[in-house]
């Protein structure tokens, strides 16, 4: 039975005793049919490819074939209409020579499936996105696992090719999203859609950073990606696999990944999943390494200098690199949150003196305040542990210069800050700006990083390069993310998926296992806004909130009788 609440108001791996290695069971494969011919150069009725085709060559025309022939050095690039992860298949007609061979390469955006290897930083690492391959005479070839948008077909041999069909394998998690989000404002709702999809194509065998480079488990990376899924997901075990893949992987004496600031991480993880499911079985699992990685924290507080800890030092995220003092104030923040969920973690466990030592430390490292050097990732994390007022770090940091100095990563919690400080419409506004931007340049999912200027006389990533305009892909990036090098699907700029439906519908969990929500929302400038949080047993925690003539909101609740309701 549901309530409805009516207002006016506005070896580890034998230890956790599971199998690491191998897929995820479930992925699933679809096919996706082409959208657009983006260019063809040489070849005639390429727009045939566009028709549905159902996996097989010669469809219906079994010694003529049905599609387009490519001679010696002609090509062409379709598009798929949005990022996708996965393979392609090309099927090759009764008119393919036999020896047939092609360049295939993959495109998160026009410009780099132009892009031979080498050219403004395009590459093959982590995934193959630029190949030659051969073709069988009136048969199928899948090729590649990457993530893509545009593929660049062009015949390379002396034998002609033709093109039966080019669609898309997509290779997707299976996950029902149980968590949305709706409001006046389609941008927004684009967003919202858009931060979904982003993380949700990064949950492959593991939760990954990205789909083309850096199809990797990042520590750090993870915390927005763990708290998206949460809130739209749920408790789907991509994020405690991950975790166990992490601890089982990274020494408790070590760092994860190579940098201190992500085994804080992977602490604040662990909190995050415990706090949403209350799941204390998987918990007391890690509790022996939780300790010991503790231990090993612990030599670097109150004072330590994480900039010569592992390889990476105190790295938050790509804009505040250019400045250590930042980055160590930004460390010395995360780590009182870190050591706060340790003592959050150990009470839940009893262990009554790992609970007393992480106080007794948080009381030591809540003495020194350090300055974020005008930096906003540095300030969102002193504001958000406490260690700053909320309000001083918006008028001194966040609240000036725009929206520069924002990043797809740390501009999750720079928006978690300000709605901290009671500066809601400011981070509605730095959302549809900033992940809007994005949108306006033809992202389909959020990418690594991205800045405003970027925008300036730049074309869209679905266009053709335009003589006299920047290449917003291929010209931009720095540290190693320089052009096409620079990922379009990056798993930690799904904030605003969180974000939408923990500030702007105002639910939050306040107990452990949900037993507890808080429901307070923030309208800003909408008219109106609906949507739910998941719920770890797989149902939701509906809300409906629209502005009234008075400038007082009509709020509705529809949860479980076993969630308690705080307004």
């Amino acid at each position: 039975m549901m309530r409805i609440f009516s207002s006016i108001a506005v070896s580890v791996a034998v230890v956790f005793g599971f199998c690491l290695e191998g897929s995820a069971a479930g992925l699933v494969h679809i096919a996706v049919d082409p959208v657009r011919i983006v260019v063809q150069e040489g070849v005639a009725d390429a727009d045939v490819l566009l028709k549905h085709r159902f996996g097989q060559v010669s469809e219906g025309k079994f010694l003529e074939g049905t599609g387009p022939v490519l001679a010696k050095g002609t090509w062409l690039i379709v598009d798929f209409g949005r990022e996708l992860h996965g393979s392609i298949q090309v099927g090759s007609g009764a008119k393919t020579g036999k020896g047939a061979v092609v360049r295939v390469r993959f495109g998160e955006s026009v410009s780099e499936a132009l892009a031979p290897l080498g050219e403004k930083g395009a590459c093959n690492d982590h995934a193959i996105r630029d190949d030659v391959v051969s073709l069988p005479w009136m048969g199928r070839r899948v090729i590649g696992e990457t993530g893509f948008r545009f593929v660049r077909i062009e015949n390379v041999g002396e034998c002609p090719v033709q093109l039966d069909y080019v669609r898309a394998e997509s290779l997707m998690r299976p996950m029902k999203a149980i968590g949305a989000f709706k409001s006046s404002d389609a941008r927004l709702n684009s967003i919202f859609e858009t931060a979904v999809r982003t993380v949700h194509l990064c949950c492959q065998d593991y939760l990954w950073d990205g789909i083309k480079r850096d199809r990797l488990v990042w520590a750090g990376d993870l915390h927005p990606e763990t708290l998206a899924v949460l809130n739209v997901f749920g408790a789907d075990d991509i994020v405690p696999r991950t975790l166990d893949y992490i601890a089982a992987t990274t020494p408790a004496d070590g760092w994860a990944n190579g940098f201190p600031t992500y085994t804080l991480c992977w602490i604040r993880n662990l909190a995050a999943w415990y706090r949403f499911t209350g799941d204390i079985a998987y918990l007391k699992r890690h509790a022996d390494y939780l300790e010991r990685v503790y231990v090993h924290v612990r030599t670097c507080l109150p004072e330590g200098d994480w900039r010569r800890e592992g390889e990476f030092g105190a790295f938050l995220d790509w804009p505040t690199h250019h400045d250590p003092e930042a980055e160590l104030a930004g460390a010395q923040a995360l780590a009182v949150l870190s050591v706060e969920d340790v003592r959050f973690l150990a009470e839940e466990l009893g262990l009554r003196a790992l609970a007393e030592d992480a106080k007794f430390l948080l009381d030591k490292m809540r003495l020194r305040k350090r300055d974020p050097q005008g930096a906003k990732s540095a300030a969102a994390l002193l504001a958000l542990s406490g260690l700053r007022d909320p309000k001083g770090m918006f008028a001194d940091v966040l609240g000036r210069s725009g929206h520069d100095g924002v990043s797809t990563f740390y501009g999750y919690y720079m928006i978690e800050a300000m709605s901290a400080a009671n500066e809601g419409a400011r981070a509605l506004d730095t959302v549809r700006d900033y992940w809007g931007g994005m949108l306006d340049m033809g992202a389909t999912s959020f990418w690594e990083d991205f800045n405003l200027a970027w925008t300036n006389n730049a074309f869209r990533v679905d266009e053709l390069p335009v003589a006299g305009k920047k290449d917003i892909h291929g010209d931009y990036g720095e540290f190693c993310y320089k052009g096409f090098r620079h990922s379009l699907c990056h798993g930690w700029s799904a904030g605003p998926a969180s974000w939408c439906i923990n500030r702007v519908l105002g639910i939050r969990v306040v107990d452990v296992g949900c037993k507890a929500v808080e429901v307070k929302p923030c309208l800003g400038d909408l008219e109106w806004a609906e949507g739910a949080m998941a719920l770890p047993d797989g149902n939701s925690l509906f809300v409906h909130v629209e502005k009234g003539r008075d400038s007082r909101s009509s709020l509705t609740v529809r949860a479980p009788d076993w969630v308690r309701i705080i307004k």
